[in-house]
């Protein structure tokens, strides 16, 4: 007899596997605090001691790059090479690794190996990439600890260039794996893969209104649609979204023509095949396929048979090496559209020699028209693209020498500066996209601290002043790609000294006490330094005057950056448009003030108890923007006590709209309105998981783990671009 219970399920449907559900999608207006929750330690399979960094100069890298180059002329059954080599799919995987990479928020790029993880393992562009990343795993295998998949993934790239004859720029190491899908990326608010491009464009006509901080123009792209926009072959159209897509990738024109034509002058496009019967993602697909996707039922499923793109070709004559007809072809033949075997919209030459066809890929002695994507003829029509093709194409030096530099800075804008670099082939030329900074070569002994210390709260600038100009430096750190920060002392400089969110008025009355104090001192201090120390001496004093003896930990090292060291232009991205730290929006947003400041906060690195401790003792020292006394709850401001959790949380006070931002807080027997507060501040004591951390911090008891946890935070904050501390 059946057994009548069988098929019953003893848990609940989905209830651990649909990642896009959660307990608090019963309240979908509630602040979710996940962004700051991101890449827990729980997620991590390493203890606590690992220091990738330190595995990573064991690495005998020779050694990595010579297994890389045999790799790959070792093609594999289940996956054969085009031409007997995989370059053309390790260079893929590697610019699709690195190319999501945006420099509006930082985020994307090749720094954490996410393409392991949904959604990027599953997007459409990144069909068949599977199969590169299952390549690599004997030589991940092989070196183990020593080598992150996110360092093997570029350097994989780069090899494939190298052992088809280009010599590449360099490498550097030093990018750590995560360890479960990034939920924290804004990837765009389309619900389909690929849904049209006016989801994602205020203005579908006007190219430059693609949303920020996206890049890409559709879901589930890395740059833009190969067949045109929104699948409609149009050159000239498409070229306003490659240079759109290529600006929000930090990539000017000549960058953006380098790394197309670079890029297209190996390997192939796939779609000899229906696409509609490939089989699901790599996240959706069944256990037997052990994270393969896409499968195709039909013929070898692979070789002349493989389906990615839709569009089948490739762009030069000599695919499987280093060449220079791709510019021969694009320049000097006819082309005209017509579709791919899979039904897809790809360009080819009306007129071409046989000897100029690319041989194909897998069958032996038979030849192929080669193919152009819509993005590769909008370098043959756009004007300004089609000056830079022909110098190209008449000078094959001069871009080799662009595509490679071009090729280094996509691979590794989002790694950091230069102090980040690790490995024997760091190229030693500093480049200005690194954001250098000077190393500076003097040391402080403890006493000297000391006395710098009395001379700037001595100076007769206010501790809001110093903890402000302190704060606004180090606040346009960014965890993403580890731009911005104290170091370097570029609120100094363009554009950073005239941001409306540094009250420039306030910061030039403190640097030029700054520079006086510096040059009263016996050592050429920086003023990256001073600016540090002096916020840090504000908050000691104020936690003194709270009762609480205790030292801010200062570490001098801080370098001055020259105008000559910024690209002023890269560094408008960091500028903020809201401080809910400082109670400051620049104007009215869609998005809600706090959920602004959770977007900051990950960004610095910070959690949601530093979040907390932070805001609360930033309002008591009276550090807001402009002086307002927004949520400064306290009888006592400049002094780092807990005033502001102990009266939020105080049940003698009712609060009261007074705008969709703004709100009274007011006194329950008298009715008179003791203070004024915005969203940021009232979420602290509305949203259950802020409330808990404030009712911590308001405790009688925890006065002193209160000024400890914000010192702690802090510091934290002064040193995050400090990587040689880190």
């Amino acid at each position: 007899m059946d057994n009548p219970k069988k098929g019953k399920c003893p848990v609940m449907h989905g209830a651990n596997t649909d990642m896009n559900k959660s307990v608090m999608s019963w309240w979908p207006k509630a602040l979710n605090l996940d962004i700051l929750h991101q890449h827990d330690t729980k997620t991590n399979p390493f203890c606590k001691d690992f220091n990738y960094r330190e595995e990573f100069k064991k690495l005998d890298l020779e050694a990595v790059k010579n297994d890389l180059k045999k790799l790959m002329t070792n093609s594999q059954d289940w996956w054969p090479a085009d031409w007997g080599h995989y370059g053309g799919l390790m260079i893929r995987m590697a610019w699709h690794s690195a190319g999501t990479y945006r420099i509006a928020d930082g985020r994307g790029g090749s720094n954490t190996g996410n393409q392991r993880f949904a959604p990027l393992n599953s997007w459409p562009d990144n069909v068949n990439l599977d199969k590169a990343r299952r390549l690599l795993w004997p030589i991940k295998k092989r070196y183990g600890n020593k080598l992150s998949w996110a360092d093997l993934f570029i350097l994989a790239g780069n090899m494939a260039y190298e052992s088809m004859g280009f010599k590449t720029y360099g490498f550097a190491g030093g990018r750590e794996d995560i360890w479960h899908p990034e939920k924290d990326i804004y990837w765009g608010a389309e619900k389909e893969w690929l849904e049209p491009t006016k989801a994602r464009y205020s203005d579908d006509q006007d190219r430059e209104s693609l949303e920020n901080p996206l890049a890409a123009v559709q879901m589930g792209l890395i740059y833009v649609n190969p067949e045109g926009v929104d699948g409609n072959p149009d050159p000239l159209r498409t070229a306003k979204d490659v240079r759109m897509t290529f600006k929000r990738m930090a990539m000017n024109d000549e960058e953006t023509v380098a790394l197309t034509a670079g890029g297209h002058t190996v390997g192939k496009c796939h779609g000899n095949g229906d696409a509609s019967v490939l089989g699901p993602s790599p996240e959706e697909a069944e256990p037997e396929e052990q994270g393969f996707g896409w499968k195709n039922p039909k013929g070898k499923s692979h070789s002349e048979d493989t389906v990615t793109s839709g569009i089948e070709g490739a762009w030069s004559s000599k695919p499987d090496r280093w060449n220079h007809t791709y510019f021969h072809l694009l320049l000097n033949h006819e082309w005209e559209s017509r579709k791919s075997p899979a039904g897809a919209w790809q360009w080819e030459p009306t007129n071409i020699k046989e000897e100029d066809k690319p041989f194909d890929a897998h069958i032996p002695g038979v030849r192929r028209n080669p193919i152009m994507t819509d993005a590769d003829m909008a370098l043959k029509m756009d004007p300004e693209y089609r000056k830079i093709a022909e110098r190209f194409y008449n000078d094959p030096e001069y871009f080799a020498e662009v595509f490679a530099r071009a090729w280094f800075k996509l691979t590794h804008r989002d790694l950091g500066p230069k102090s980040r670099y690790l490995g024997p082939d760091v190229p030693k030329e500093d480049l200005i996209w690194q954001d250098p900074v000077p190393a500076v070569d003097y040391t402080l002994s403890a006493a000297e601290i000391e006395d710098i210390k009395k001379k700037l709260l001595n100076s007769g600038l206010t501790h809001a002043e110093l903890i402000n100009t302190a704060w606004d430096s180090a606040r346009t750190f960014r965890g993403s790609d580890y731009r911005g920060g104290a170091n370097g002392a570029r609120i100094r400089l363009a554009p950073q000294k005239d941001w409306e969110g540094n009250e420039p008025e306030r910061l030039q009355k403190v640097l030029k006490k700054l520079d006086e104090i510096q040059k009263d001192l016996n050592k050429m201090i920086s003023i990256a330094d001073l600016i540090v120390l002096g916020g840090s001496a504000a908050v000691e004093k104020a936690a003194q005057e709270a009762g609480v003896d205790i030292k801010v930990p200062f570490s001098p090292g801080r370098g001055d950056a020259t105008a000559e060291m910024t690209d002023a232009e890269s560094f408008d991205v960091l500028e903020p448009i809201h401080d809910g730290y400082r109670n400051w929006l620049k104007k009215d947003y869609v998005v809600q003030p706090e959920e602004l400041m959770l977007d900051r906060t990950q960004l610095m690195g910070l959690t949601a108890p530093e979040m907390t401790v932070l805001i609360g003792g930033m309002r008591v020292l009276g550090t807001n923007y402009g002086g307002t006394k927004h949520g400064v709850l306290t009888e006592r401001e400049g002094v780092l006590s807990n005033d502001f959790f102990v009266n939020l949380t105080d049940m003698n006070y009712k609060w009261e709209p007074i705008s969709d931002s703004l709100y009274n807080i007011v006194d329950r027997k008298t009715g008179k309105t003791k203070w004024t507060a915005t969203r940021v501040d009232l979420v602290f004591g509305s949203n259950s998981v802020l409330r808990s951390y404030a009712e911590v911090y308001a405790q009688d008891d925890n006065k002193e783990k209160f000024v400890k946890d914000f010192v702690k935070a802090w510091v934290k904050v002064m040193n995050a671009d400090r990587f040689d501390l880190n």
